[in-house]
């Protein structure tokens, strides 16, 4: 069985960073998410936006993995966010009570831009 594949980009601003995960997140790549955001705190950045619009999985070592890095940001004065979850993330942050961890502003994935089969469009 193949590892699950996890693309992590960060772009700096200032205090600022944006990281963007693509891929799924799980037991395996939970580590890999860990280290990015503790790499902020170690590099001083005082708010960290995560983007998981392109996240295609992410299970409950996922979800713990920010809830992990969370804790330590708001130890340390940084704001974590959240952005874009996908829809069973969205789910888990909602059974577990853990919706402190979204911005507010985005708290779903955007709607896609396809026009739906029924409209006319690509099935």
């Amino acid at each position: 069985m193949p590892h699950p594949q996890l693309n992590v980009h960060r772009h700096d601003r200032t205090t600022r960073a944006l990281i963007t995960l693509a891929g799924e997140i799980d037991f395996t790549t939970a580590p890999v998410v860990r280290a990015a955001l503790a790499a902020c705190l170690r590099d001083g950045i005082r708010s960290a936006d995560v983007d998981l619009t392109a996240v295609t999985f992410c299970d409950a070592s996922g979800l713990n993995a920010f809830l992990s890095a969370s804790r330590l940001a708001t130890d340390a004065g940084t704001i974590l966010r959240l952005h874009y979850p996908p829809p069973a993330l969205a789910r888990i942050i909602e059974i577990t009570g853990t919706g402190f961890l979204l911005h507010e502003l985005h708290a779903v994935r955007p709607r896609s831009r396809r026009i739906p089969a029924a409209a006319g469009g690509a099935p």
